[in-house]
């Protein structure tokens, strides 16, 4: 708490300076102190937004590491081509914001894209921010594989997950486990092996699987991959417990999962519309180039 007062203090301070700074060149009239403090403030509203982001996580598990897993839906190499694009935007994003990105699995598309991936994306609030993210999204676009020039349709799921460190929130029996091995088969090099070094976990009671291949070892994909089934046993463990709260309340539960949170459409128009917060943002490339923060921090203000 003190931590986050002395920011914005700190901040306040800096909003206080700059404004001196601006009223001192409108009086003198000198534009190039305007504008080099101008781009200041720029960077200021960018500081204070993130603050403000931070106020808005309430989740325990908000400040951990991200798991996220992108599946391609109906519609064949379109959607593969379109999981890939989305696997491009959130590693951009995370390099933008200072996060590093991990691969922990990944099926190639059968003649192009990515049929699943799933990644870590490592650094402080990964999980509160792109929680956000989590449901289905949908492109409209002229197909680049289609010779006849039509507009197609393509969706494409994605799952976030926290990464959950502590073992006594999830109590995993060994004898509960089957763990089968088998050949890399990724894209290119760096995702082959020559030996049976991925690792598929399935925890029996459940049903529920944990694969991973990226790594070098398979001891390192079996660590890596128990990661991922900490991960979604926990998620479950959470869904029941929601679950019962709410049969308890008399409530009905929308299901997340399926339900389609954002459109892309390249054609006839550009636009990106979320449908739980109603942001539309015309320049969709920069999107998909990465820039999300504005999608992310509407929802997290909705769900505050």
């Amino acid at each position: 708490m003190q931590e986050s007062v002395n920011r914005f203090c700190h901040l306040w301070e800096e909003a206080n300076y700059i404004k001196d700074i601006l009223d001192m060149a409108q009086e003198e009239d000198d534009q190039e102190l305007w504008s080099e403090t101008a781009t200041e403030l720029k960077g200021l509203q960018k500081r204070f937004r993130e603050f403000e982001l931070l106020v808005l996580f309430s989740g325990i598990h908000d400040e951990r590491d991200a798991i996220l897993s992108l599946h391609a839906g109906a519609g064949g190499t379109e959607a593969q081509d379109w999981v890939e694009m989305l696997f491009r935007m959130y590693t951009r994003w995370a390099e933008a914001s200072g996060y590093t990105t991990e691969v922990m699995d990944y099926l190639d598309g059968d003649e192009a894209g990515i049929k699943s991936v799933t990644f870590m994306v490592k650094g402080k609030y990964a999980f509160g921010k792109l929680k956000c993210e989590e449901g289905v999204h949908r492109l409209i676009r002229i197909s680049p594989f289609d010779s006849s020039g039509r507009r197609h349709t393509s969706f494409a799921s994605l799952s976030v997950l926290p990464e959950i460190i502590e073992n006594v929130e999830v109590n995993i029996n060994p004898e509960d486990l089957r763990i089968d091995t088998y050949r890399s088969s990724g894209a290119g090099g760096q995702h082959v092996n020559k030996t049976d070094s991925a690792v598929r976990i399935t925890h029996l009671p459940t049903g529920i699987v944990a694969q991973c291949q990226n790594e070098r070892s398979q001891h390192a994909n079996r660590l890596a991959a128990m990661k991922i089934l900490t991960a979604k046993l926990y998620e479950m463990k959470q869904e029941e417990a929601q679950n019962n709260l709410q049969n308890l309340k008399g409530e009905y539960k929308d299901i997340a999962w399926g339900s389609q949170i954002r459109t892309y459409t390249l054609n006839p128009f550009n636009l990106i519309k979320d449908h739980r917060t109603n942001l539309e943002e015309g320049n969709v490339q920069a999107v998909l180039d990465g820039d999300l923060d504005e999608f992310i921090y509407a929802r997290l203000q909705q769900k505050a």
